[in-house]
């Protein structure tokens, strides 16, 4: 512990996981890393009592088809309310399958329905294609025609790291947009600030965390050719107004690089007049709660945001 001071800080639920992470080059071999980041998600145990199905819907130019996955009780009466997951991997890597267990979770305590977006990814596909994805993903939701009984009044919309970016990214647009109508959202330790100016943005260089060089690797992959001039859409930080988007819940690891990023934007949003929840975890990295499920730290923090996801969509009279 004395010649790994990072170590000394992580949260002692984590640490002997922490000690034997690797450190990891994500970006040497892109395809590779997608190939282990499919490996590592793909025995997760997923709840046979909440089915999944598939769909495929077109994007906004008509150009792609966008896989969605669709997580639904067995036996639901009535119209439930909505939620768009959007998954994390800097933008780069992931799948919504990934996430199966914990939008089945979701759909067990909220009660809803969940659509998980399975999102173009660059370099292949840099910003806006993402976006737009989730956006297009957001307005089949909240289409009557789509025959899933979702109540259209109640629309939430959540993701973690770049899903959080995206997450925030979408609520900016639909309020410049002017709808689809959202109940909340939550960005979770979001990927949003592409300038990397931050105190913290500097402080994370370990190679076995999502660090400052991964980070600046992943974001110049995203933004392609629109690296000059970087809309508020492609990077949430950027955006001057604030006000006007639907209540928030953000939580943040002590540890994570985008931990002061996010404190700001929380702040942000605060003084914008947006009702804001924002939890920041001692000893967390990014991440923690996906490598480290079965830790209490990472179990209470899931069962938090699941919580207040439950109590915006189904308010107490």
């Amino acid at each position: 512990m004395k010649n790994d001071p990072l170590l000394a800080r992580v949260h002692p639920e984590l640490k002997a996981a922490f000690s034997q992470m690797p450190a990891l080059d994500l970006f040497s071999d892109i395809e590779q890393t997608r190939k282990m980041n499919e490996e590592m998600f793909k025995n997760l145990p997923v709840d046979h009592s909440i089915p999944i199905s598939t769909v495929e819907i077109p994007s906004l130019d008509g150009t792609a088809q966008i896989p969605l996955r669709i997580y639904q009780p067995q036996n639901k009466n009535g119209k439930l309310p909505g939620l768009l997951h959007i998954h994390g991997g800097g933008y780069v890597l992931g799948f919504a399958a990934m996430s199966d267990a914990l939008c089945q979770q979701i759909v067990r305590d909220v009660n809803c329905i969940v659509v998980s977006v399975d999102y173009r990814l660059a370099p292949e596909h840099p910003y806006p294609a993402g976006l737009e994805d989730c956006y297009a993903a957001l307005l089949w939701m909240a289409d009557p025609k789509n025959g899933l009984d979702i109540d259209s009044e109640k629309l939430a919309v959540a993701g973690a790291s770049a899903g959080g970016g995206l997450t925030a990214a979408l609520t900016l647009l639909v309020r410049d947009k002017g709808g689809p109508a959202l109940t909340c959202q939550l960005p979770l330790c979001p990927m949003i600030d592409d300038r990397n100016l931050t105190p913290s943005s500097h402080e994370f260089t370990d190679a076995r965390l999502w660090n400052r060089k991964t980070n600046l690797k992943a974001w110049k992959m995203y933004l392609g050719e629109n690296q000059q001039e970087v809309s508020p859409y492609a990077a949430p930080s950027r955006a001057k107004d604030l006000s006007g988007l639907p209540p928030t819940y953000i939580y943040v690891g002590e540890l994570d690089l985008f931990r002061d990023e996010t404190i700001e934007y929380a702040t942000r949003l605060m003084q914008a007049g947006v009702s804001t929840e924002l939890h920041i975890y001692p000893g967390c990295f990014h991440g923690f709660e996906n490598f480290i499920p079965q830790a209490e730290i990472s179990k209470r923090t899931t069962e938090e945001f699941i919580l207040y996801l439950k109590n915006a969509l189904w308010p107490r009279p």
